[in-house]
């Protein structure tokens, strides 16, 4: 078993950490955490325990379906002061691996963390972003609109505007349509 790390900044002081935990089981891992600092009254060491995520739509079974997706899968942001009780509650949680960092754990930069913080909580009228299976030059078939069931190849993803620019052959010419991101799939 490793000692507590000494920590730098001064005790109480709260910062974030990232913390490796077991990959497609994050959810669980930071509820059995919250549940640990509630009996064990951390709650003023330990402030935030975060998974996070951001909103993506996608194309399944012809539906538009919105989803989460977890932004750094296998990992956990926590908002800690950087004492022997909560490192040891954090350490011996069932499903956490360790924090990041070689010999002492290492708070992540500010920008880092306002970055997190924005992606967890999208402004209003913010839009999901666009999940776009395929990239410049993969062939792909239009499975709807004027050119349904033409073949070509992707030249130029807008994943802003979820537009695909494929150039499909028609009468012997190449040609440049412009279409939405679900009117096309992978060959």
């Amino acid at each position: 078993m490793t000692e507590a790390p000494e920590s730098s900044s001064p005790p109480g002081e709260k910062k974030w950490y990232v913390v490796r935990v077991q990959s497609g089981r994050e959810e669980q891992v930071a509820a059995a955490l919250k549940r640990r600092v509630q009996s064990a009254g951390l709650q003023e060491q330990i402030t935030e325990v975060v998974v996070p995520m951001e909103k993506v739509t996608e194309i399944r079974s012809q539906r538009k379906i919105v989803r989460d997706k977890k932004l750094y899968p296998g990992y956990l942001m926590i908002e800690m002061a950087q004492t022997k009780d909560a490192w040891f509650l954090v350490r011996e949680t069932p499903g956490i691996g360790d924090f990041l960092g070689l010999k002492e754990p290492i708070p992540m930069a500010e920008h880092e963390v306002n970055k997190m913080k924005a992606a967890q909580a999208p402004e209003e009228g913010d839009k999901p972003k666009i999940k776009i299976d395929f990239q410049k030059g993969d062939a792909v078939r239009i499975k709807e609109g004027a050119f349904e069931n033409f073949d070509g190849l992707v030249e130029e993803i807008n994943n802003q505007k979820g537009i695909v620019s494929v150039t499909i052959t028609i009468f012997g010419r190449p040609t440049r349509v412009d279409l939405e991101y679900w009117q096309v799939e992978k060959i």
